[in-house]
């Protein structure tokens, strides 16, 4: 847990410097921001979002964590569900799926009207998923824990 803020400010200042760059490269910052699609209501592009982290999180919850890491299919995995999922959210809410990559364009273009939907929306999406992946798994074990932070006794047995 002490690693989350400075996880979260790193994503805000990537994400601020990478719209400013294409700000002054190719300027109407806002046109490629996530905004909703004019006629769509902003709760449904909230609940769009709220879905559509809920599945990206529970695909790396079940495929790049802990001892369920499965390498360069996890990568795979998650990737493919972003890929897939654009298809349908990107027309609806712009398929964000993190508050960090909705702020920066927002705050570079100063219009942060409709960016509740790229906060409240997956941060419902994300506990949602959690919520899953503990009634499903269980409690976190210090093993998965250790296993985690790459901490595993590569000799349990003793042998």
């Amino acid at each position: 847990w002490r690693r989350v803020p400075g996880y979260i400010l790193a994503q805000v200042i990537g994400a601020v410097l990478a719209s400013w760059f294409l700000q002054l490269v190719y300027g109407g910052i806002i046109n490629g921001a996530t905004e909703p699609t004019p006629d769509v209501h902003l709760w449904v592009a909230m609940l769009t979002e709220a879905v559509l982290t809920l599945g990206l999180v529970s695909v790396i919850l079940g495929t790049a964590s802990g001892a369920r890491n499965v390498g360069i299919n996890g990568a795979l995995a998650v990737g493919a569900y972003i890929g897939l999922v654009s298809v349908w959210g990107a027309p609806v809410s712009g398929a964000s799926m993190n508050p960090a990559r909705s702020l920066g364009p927002e705050l570079i273009a100063w219009d942060l009207t409709n960016y509740w939907i790229y906060l409240v929306g997956p941060i419902i999406g994300a506990m949602i998923a959690v919520g899953f992946e503990y009634i499903l798994k269980g409690k976190p074990t210090k093993a998965g824990a250790e296993a985690a932070q790459g901490i595993l006794d590569e000799n349990p047995q003793g042998i």
